[in-house]
């Protein structure tokens, strides 16, 4: 038996078309289909754009006129357009560059020559009224996006799309995403011309600083000097004023004792001559108490001309000094040579004035205890040291010397070998050492040795 078809067979139904499944819509109406075809066609162009953007943003370590570049080029190509524009806001990032860029064409337009007027008046609205970029189109064929750093617009994008191209929220916000980034470009290279120019002022500022420091120590330097030499020569004005009143006294009343002493035993030697008997023997005694009289009455004349005119000479090394002390300052029966040895360094004034003082007493311990007729000075410049030696070819005795000397620091020698333990005094004020020991020449040689670096040394 058959019956009418059955309608309800326990399964369910199908729905009234695959075509919900495939897009979930949940309609029949013919026209969703072309909405869906035009959306996945958004997507894809989207995600096409996407992909532009990020080869724009691996342009960012180029530089801003190459990222702008591929951004309007971008731009251009996502919209099709027959001309794009970019340009910044007036008063805004001062130093960026380009100001403004346009595509044309394909051509890129950087010289306002060479706009269109409606280019052009796109170009004014960017540049002075950024914050009217965003107005709604009015049915126009053209779209504009601002471009913002701090939720402030400080310019923007206009375009004309291509013929048949819908401007879609998406489009705007990838010519947002686009603008934003060349706006951020221009930004870095503004904080990079401000952080260069900061750099290169501090370099500057660095350099001058520099210059005044070694100034400064030039200075210091030159004071530090000029101080020393107002020192040295108060040293040496208050020296000759010493020496000059020793000058003088040795003048008016050592020198006339002495001469008086030699004319009275040459009249008592006269007198006694002409006597006989022990008489004749004691004026032939008092011969060599002249001569005594006589050759002391000669070193005082040249110890009082040495006083008054060793100011006037001008100052010299210790070498010229040593010099001008074996022509001048010694007696006339001791002939003095001086020998130089190394290249000479210059020591401090007070340091040289020592030496000069020692050589001049070893000397004269030569001539006058020694009964030395011939001396050598030896002025020697080593890498370590500073040494000046006197050898003579007298009658002293160096182990005699070196007792005497050891003696010394005992006691008082009242007045015996006071000289030779002045010596020592100043060997030691130097931080050196005195050695004494026979000469080649017979007599005695006498060495100073001051260590380098100089010590302190005490005044």
């Amino acid at each position: 038996m058959t019956g009418p078809p059955v309608t309800g067979s326990g399964h369910d139904d199908p729905p009234d078309g695959d075509l919900d499944i495939l897009t979930g819509l949940r309609s029949g109406e013919h026209s969703y289909y072309p909405e869906y075809v035009r959306s996945v066609e958004r997507l894809e162009h989207a995600v096409q754009a996407l992909d532009r953007i990020s080869g724009v943003l691996v342009r960012t370590a180029a530089g801003p006129r190459p990222l702008v570049e591929a951004v309007v080029r971008t731009a251009a190509a996502h919209l099709g357009a027959e001309w794009l524009l970019f340009a910044v806001a007036e008063g805004v990032l001062p130093a960026a560059r380009p100001r403004f860029l346009a595509v044309i064409s394909g051509e890129l337009i950087d010289d306002e020559n060479g706009l269109p007027a409606e280019v052009a008046g796109h170009l004014a609205v960017l540049r002075g009224r950024p914050w009217e970029i965003e107005s709604p189109d009015r049915g126009q064929d053209w779209v504009r996006v601002s471009m913002t750093l701090g939720d402030e617009p400080v310019g923007g994008i206009a375009a004309r799309p291509g013929t048949g191209l819908e401007v879609a929220d998406t489009d705007r916000a990838i010519l947002r995403v686009l603008a934003n980034q060349a706006g951020l470009a221009l930004h870095n290279s503004f904080l990079l011309h401000a952080t260069t120019q900061l750099r290169g002022r501090s370099d500057q500022l660095y350099d001058a600083t520099t210059r005044h420091a070694r100034d400064l120590a030039a200075r210091s330097a030159e004071l530090a000097e000029a101080q020393r030499q107002l020192g040295a020569a108060m040293q040496r004005q208050a020296l000759d004023d010493e020496r000059h009143r020793i000058a003088r006294e040795l003048h008016d009343s050592v020198t006339q004792s002495v001469l008086s002493i030699g004319m009275t035993i040459e009249v008592c030697r006269g007198e006694l001559a002409t006597m006989v008997g022990p008489a004749s023997q004691i004026a032939e005694r008092l011969g060599p108490a002249k001569d005594l009289a006589r050759h002391a009455a000669e070193q005082l004349r040249a110890a009082i001309y040495a006083l008054n005119h060793a100011a006037d000479e001008p100052a010299g090394s210790l070498p010229v000094m040593l010099q001008r002390l074996s022509t001048v300052d010694q007696p006339a029966n001791l002939n003095v040579k001086v020998r130089l040895e190394g290249q000479p360094i210059p020591l401090p004034p007070g340091v040289e004035q020592s030496v000069l003082r020692w050589a001049g007493e070893a000397l004269f311990n030569a001539a006058a205890h020694g009964q030395a007729t011939c001396a050598l000075v030896r002025l020697r410049y080593l890498p370590g040291a500073v040494t000046i030696s006197v050898s003579d070819n007298g009658t002293g005795d160096p182990a005699q010397l070196r007792r005497a000397l050891r003696l010394s620091s005992g006691g008082d020698l009242s007045g015996l070998h006071r000289g030779l333990a002045n010596m020592l005094d100043m060997a030691e004020n130097l931080g050196g050492t005195l050695s004494i020991r026979h000469s080649r020449a017979g007599g005695v040689l006498l060495r100073l040795s001051i260590p380098l670096p100089l010590p302190g040394v005490r005044p």
